[in-house]
């Protein structure tokens, strides 16, 4: 499954999850009248009516406020639910006792954990997620949150203290497919569907606690308390098997995708083993971990009921679908040591011949004949040659600012100083500007680092920006909006806004706002790309325009994206990068149906593709398109230029 499929099928399952919950609210409804309408009757019974008297006696529109009243409490409890987990990923950490690790931490184990977080992420397109430690000593690990935007990776402190690095990558990379495939979005919406139902259980519990202490109507409140617990708790029952069972086929994905990505079995393979050779397994102690029990690597909680309310598969089965021949023996950990933790990953030998093919000369365009159709299908996937461009781009940062990139104060400097201007006048402005309205001590960090920016071409700069949005999102909320602020005015310094400058502004929106303001939902609704032609030709023609020098190869790389899309608007010049016209078009845009986005980027990129190369530029624009669509794109496909 490719990732727009994964994502298309994450959106029909969104869908089902919604028709479960109505056929669940329509079972509860009809339940719950049942239930009232024979305490009613017990009731009356107790006053010396019959039952059928009693019933009679109910008033009519009873079973409307009844009905009302069931989908009424459902909803709030699921939408109260919902807005304590619109934090995002985060939310879910933080309940399991969890602490952020930070990005400066000089903590060996720790220090190779964001390392492996990061290379991975860089690898898949993707901004690195922030990393959360969970105070557990068992094996096991999550990812959560809506999307790449919100999204984290939880690890335990068992996890990182008995697996070594090739085992630490295939977990990561398991967790990773989640955040692709876009089950950590469906995995937060059960929940809250699921504490809707049991809500229900609860109000049964109350009730039946009231009835108990009630010397009058006492057996008929005990008697309905009861009846919607078994209800409710009920309800819960069959919709946690449901989760089980959606849960575990989701875990073959992920492990098969972690295998793709590394290509690696041995990695988590052997990272299984070990949770089969633990005393603690994979089981957690936090009371949090039940209800987020579908969303860990390995089983976080044993189920009464067996098989079928096993959110994982038995650990055997999946190792032997990793592993056919595996001898049914698991692995005792033993613990890493610190000599031994390969804190840094290197590329292998094929992993270096593959950058030298690809990257050729990271210094001038791309070497390596790649198609529109290359471009697409590695869309939300992770390769061994992208996670070894990842790995050179990375080692390839000078010591100051990947130190920069890591650290939360240093971070908005490095960003600052990617936006000073080469025009000595408008960096002179720029300067002043910060000086006046940056935090105090980060003018200074400014100054320092500018020099070395400028000698950075603009595929490291981009990855300097990806590496520094966990540390970004350490700000308060106070420094966010004032270093946002800041990003802005020194963007539109010069009365224009040039791609990379568009680029940066983009992927700092798209990952900071979800984060301090809270996740976006965007539903993609159209399924026909010539519903927004004319919006597909405004960005092909802006591609074009500055893709290439003169107007008929402009004309020429618009025809071939057209032809693609199969419309015939005519190309329309760009004289100058109209950024305002770019975010209106692809916020348009942003409302195709998975399915349908593969069509649009395979466009944009033989527009770019139509003279054989793919430029600094012209990747940057592939990055901010790709990015603004919600589809990442891997940096082995594009990122083999200079400035």
């Amino acid at each position: 499954m490719n990732f727009f499929q994964a994502q298309d099928t994450a959106r029909r399952k969104t869908w089902q999850l919604a028709g479960m919950f109505g056929a669940a609210i329509i079972t509860l409804i009809i339940l719950t009248n049942l239930l009232v309408a024979f305490a009613f009757g017990f009731t009356g019974t107790q006053a010396g009516m019959t039952f059928e008297q009693s019933l009679a006696a109910m008033p009519a529109d009873s079973w409307l406020f009844i009905s009302l009243g069931v989908i009424g409490v459902v909803g709030a409890a699921s939408a109260f639910k919902y807005l304590t987990l619109q934090a995002g990923g985060r939310t879910i950490a933080e309940a399991l006792g969890g602490s952020l690790i930070h990005q400066n931490t000089q903590d060996p184990k720790q220090r190779r954990l964001l390392n492996v977080v990061e290379e991975m992420a860089i690898a898949s397109g993707v901004s690195v997620p922030p990393v959360y430690l969970i105070p557990e000593p068992s094996i096991n690990a999550f990812a959560a949150g809506f999307g790449t935007d919100d999204a984290v990776i939880g690890i335990n402190q068992g996890t990182l203290d008995l697996l070594d690095r090739a085992e630490l990558q295939g977990v990561v990379a398991h967790e990773f497919s989640h955040i692709l495939n876009g089950d950590t979005n469906i995995n937060l919406r059960l929940i809250a569907i699921l504490h809707g139902i049991l809500f229900i259980g609860m109000i049964g519990y109350g009730l039946a606690r009231a009835g108990g202490y009630s010397r009058k109507n006492g057996m008929p409140l005990v008697a309905l308390g009861v009846g919607l617990l078994i209800v409710g708790y009920g309800g819960t029952f069959f919709g946690n098997m449901i989760k089980a069972a959606v849960s575990r086929q989701r875990e073959y994905l992920a492990d098969a995708s972690a295998v793709q990505f590394t290509r690696d079995p041995g990695g988590i393979a052997d990272a299984l083993k070990k949770i089969g050779g633990h005393t603690m397994g994979s089981t957690m102690t936090s009371p949090a971990a039940e209800e987020a029990n579908h969303m860990f690597f390995g089983a976080a909680a044993k189920k009464f009921a067996g098989n079928i309310m096993a959110t994982h598969p038995p650990l055997d089965k999946r190792i032997l679908a990793i592993e056919p021949n595996w001898n049914g023996t698991f692995t005792t950990p033993k613990g890493v040591s610190v000599e031994t933790l390969g804190v840094r990953g290197r590329s292998s030998a094929a992993h270096a011949a593959g950058v030298a093919q690809l990257a050729g000369g990271a210094r001038g365009a791309m070497q390596v004949q790649v198609t529109a159709d290359d471009i697409v299908n590695h869309v939300g996937t992770i390769s061994d040659n992208s996670i070894a461009v990842a790995q050179q781009l990375i080692e390839e940062q000078t010591e100051d600012l990947s130190a920069a990139a890591h650290d939360p104060y240093e971070a908005r400097a490095l960003i600052y100083a990617m936006l000073i201007d080469r025009e000595q006048r408008i960096a002179q402005q720029q300067l002043d500007f910060i000086a006046r309205e940056a935090e105090p001590g980060v003018p200074p960090y400014v100054t320092r680092l500018l020099p070395e920016v400028r000698a950075t071409d603009k595929a490291h700069l981009l990855t300097l920006l990806e590496m520094a949005i966990p540390a970004l999102k350490e700000l308060s909320h106070a420094q966010y909006k004032r270093f946002s602020g800041n990003a802005a005015k020194l963007i539109t310094a010069d009365a224009e806004v040039d791609v990379f400058e568009w680029v940066l502004h983009r992927v700092l929106t798209k990952e900071l706002y979800p984060h301090f303001e809270g996740p976006q939902s965007y539903h993609g609704r159209v399924g026909n790309i010539h519903k927004v032609a004319d919006d597909a030709a405004k960005l092909l023609s802006i591609l074009a325009s500055h893709s290439h020098s003169d107007v008929q190869q402009q004309m020429q790389a618009y025809g071939a994206g057209a032809q693609e899309l199969g419309i015939s608007q005519p190309y329309a010049k760009q004289e100058r990068f109209d950024y305002q016209r770019m975010n209106t078009t692809l916020g348009n845009l942003r409302k195709l149906k998975p399915l349908v986005k593969p069509t649009l980027l395979k466009a944009c990129a033989a527009t770019v593709l139509a003279d054989g190369k793919v430029s600094a530029d012209e990747g940057a624009l592939l990055q901010g398109i790709a990015a603004t669509l919600d589809c990442p794109l891997p940096p082995s496909i594009y990122r083999q230029t200079a400035a």
